[in-house]
């Protein structure tokens, strides 16, 4: 197969995925990354199924923070309904880091809450 075979392959590609993301709703976009965040954080605080090996405090710290950031700045787009269990989730999961930590954060100090105030 030729390079220019390929190359027009590829845009045609691009250009489908373009078009399927153009028909898709921003609120959906939002609430898919958040579930995506949400369940790789879940994994790295250990709420999965093999806790021993996937615990990786440091990471789930890094996509709690990024999940509070992205709910704190979405909610006034979002409807409350999606606000609000995305709130719930991104608390779960701040929970979950706390009683994963061996040396707990301060409270108000822990992962996201820089966005959502204390947790506890």
């Amino acid at each position: 197969m030729s390079d220019s075979s390929t190359d027009h392959r590829d845009d045609d590609q691009t250009s489908q995925a373009t078009r399927d993301i153009a028909d898709v709703a921003a609120v959906e976009v939002i609430t898919t990354t958040a579930v995506h965040l949400m369940s790789a954080a879940a994994v790295k605080c250990g709420l999965a199924d093999d806790p021993d090996s996937e615990v990786d405090l440091d990471e789930a710290r890094k996509l709690i923070n990024a999940l509070a950031g992205l709910i704190t700045a979405a909610a006034p787009e979002v409807s409350d309904m999606h606000a609000r269990s995305l709130r719930d989730g991104l608390r779960t999961l701040q929970l979950a880091f706390r009683e994963a930590s061996p040396i707990p954060d301060p409270i108000g100090k822990g992962p996201g809450e820089k966005w959502t105030g204390p947790v506890t």
